[in-house]
């Protein structure tokens, strides 16, 4: 059995190896989904000297089993849903949309918290590398590509340090690279590849946005 990462910075360090294809380039922007992706994206982005910023999104879990996502939000309005848990726990619309405002106002409250007064990143036309720390169900993961898609990058990939095998691959049909660095078998749970699995707090996700973005090396444009 493989050995877990030690931590998320490990994990990052390590998919970072995954990704030395796009180290420098200047069309390509890490986007991670926090929090948990944050350490994870923070270590890449740092590897490969390109941009780190966010793409919030909010898992919508099943009353009284909230791991258990019924679908997801993302920034930019876009819901989506997994019609077949809907029909499987007989969900009503009424429901769903109790999950979905409580969360988009979570949503919003970390865009605030995290982002504050920094502009929102512009993907039109870039190479958007979506970063978490692993892939279940993929539910999170399916939203940020939705939401994404809809600002227009040349190109979207997706990579995380450890994902569900059924999940990295089906992934594959609908973004134009994914990079899944360990896909175990039997998977369980993301949590189980990582020796500290402790929550990241909100206080961490804006320290490694301001230290990603003070140790970047300026570019001809940017200075």
């Amino acid at each position: 059995m493989a050995r877990p990462f030690q931590d998320r910075y490990d994990a990052g360090r390590q998919l970072a190896g995954e990704l030395v294809h796009y180290a420098g380039r200047p069309d390509v922007l890490v986007l991670a989904l926090p929090r948990g992706g944050v350490p994870v994206a923070y270590e890449v982005a740092r590897v490969l000297g390109v941009p780190l910023d966010l793409f919030l999104v909010r898992k919508l879990g099943v009353p009284g089993q909230k791991e258990l996502a019924m679908g997801a939000i993302a920034t930019g309005g876009v819901r989506l849903l997994n019609e077949e848990i809907v029909r499987r726990f007989g969900i009503p619309p009424e429901v769903i949309d109790r999950v979905t405002a409580t969360e988009r106002q979570e949503l919003e409250r970390r865009e605030q918290v995290y982002r504050g007064d920094r502009p929102k990143p512009e993907v039109r036309g870039k190479t958007a590398i979506l970063i978490d720390d692993g892939l279940a169900t993929g539910a999170s993961m399916r939203a940020a590509v939705a939401a994404l898609r809809q600002m227009q990058p040349a190109r979207t990939v997706i990579a995380v340090p450890i994902a569900a095998p059924s999940t990295c691959k089906e992934f594959q049909d609908e973004v134009d690279e994914v990079i899944c660095a360990r896909t175990p078998e039997p998977f369980y749970a993301v949590g189980l590849w990582y020796e500290d699995f402790s929550q990241t707090s909100d206080e961490e996700v804006r320290d490694l946005l301001t230290r990603a973005e003070s140790e970047r090396p300026a570019t001809k444009s940017e200075g």
